[in-house]
């Protein structure tokens, strides 16, 4: 009885072609399948109009008991929106530049086989998602959802000046151009927010990052607080003040990145003082409003010009399989 349950089982796979070699990922899951006697998975391709919305809609119809995304942070989050709270298990195959929902989550990384592998073992782990409601100065508004950070200023000029191109080909480091540009430009942006209800505060900020998780490229921790499981958002605000400002804030970011490596770092960075051009809360709902409308990413993906935003969290919401 045992092996006819096992027998009965499939994979959907929604994989983007721009990032995977399909060639070379197909032999890898069916020898996976065949070991583990599943069905032969059913595969969904993303399109250059089809980011994912429609093979995870596809996907979900078929009741699979397994959903594997192949591809970087943007076919996540496009899947994830998708999927949330459906209780199907979501495992990943990272194959993009940035690929940081998997990087936090200590997923293999370059690995085919051990990624693949992951994606069909037992262990899941219930990772929050952030769900993001934008209203744009036509008075529309839509509703999206993130699994790893949310920004405007800096985090946004990445994701947006960023070339594809450049990316494939150097990976992480495509991103300097515009980070240079936008530490350039000192201007700050007038905003109100206000953090679980609470009274709405008016600040000035050159970056304001959400996260569902701290951890960047190269072990930069942003967000030192961040656990992608504990029902929580976390928010920084940057507010440099010239040269000296940013050279502080990068100093502080790589110590953070030495200090995680360690639960007793990490106990060191949690503690370490506050200062003005580097604030840290934590929250379950954000809302913010802006004096000006201003361009806003979601995972790496630009989401055009917004007037405000309000931010939820929905815990444990994405069963996302782990080593």
């Amino acid at each position: 009885m045992a092996e006819l349950a096992a027998s009965s089982r499939r994979a959907a796979i929604i994989y983007n072609p721009t990032k995977v070699a399909l060639d070379q990922l197909r032999p890898v899951i069916e020898d996976e399948e065949i070991s583990r006697g599943w069905l032969p998975s059913l595969w969904f391709a993303t399109t250059t109009d089809d980011a994912g919305e429609g093979p995870a809609r596809e996907a979900v119809a078929t009741s699979p008991d397994l959903l594997i995304v192949a591809g970087g942070d943007g076919t996540v989050r496009t899947v994830a929106e998708v999927v949330r709270g459906s209780g199907i298990p979501f495992a990943i195959v990272p194959a993009g530049t940035g690929n940081l929902l998997a990087r936090n989550l200590h997923l293999p990384l370059g690995d085919l086989v051990a990624s693949v592998r992951v994606a069909f073992g037992d262990n899941t782990r219930a990772v929050d998602v952030a769900v993001v409601t934008l209203e744009r100065a036509d008075t529309t508004s839509t509703t999206h959802a993130f699994v790893v950070m949310a920004g405007i200023g800096l985090d946004a000029n990445m994701a947006i000046h960023t070339s594809s191109a450049l990316k494939r080909r150097i990976g992480w480091l495509a991103y300097v151009e515009p980070i240079v540009r936008s530490i350039g430009n000192r201007t700050e942006h007038a905003m109100s927010v206000s953090l679980d209800g609470e009274a709405w505060r008016s600040i000035d900020a050159h970056t304001v990052i959400v996260g569902n998780t701290g951890t960047l490229t190269a072990g930069i921790v942003l967000l030192p607080n961040a656990v992608p499981d504990d029902g929580l958002l976390d928010v920084v605000v940057i507010r440099p003040k010239g040269p000296g400002g940013w050279a502080r804030i990068a100093s502080r970011l790589a110590v953070g990145g030495v200090l995680s490596r360690s639960p007793g770092g990490r106990k060191v960075l949690r503690a370490a003082p506050q200062f003005r051009a580097l604030r840290y809360a934590q929250s379950r709902r954000l809302a913010v409003r802006f004096a000006q409308p201003q361009q806003m990413e979601l995972d790496g993906d630009g989401v055009g010009l917004v007037t405000a935003a309000t931010i939820t969290v929905m815990p444990g919401a994405l069963p996302v399989r782990v080593r």
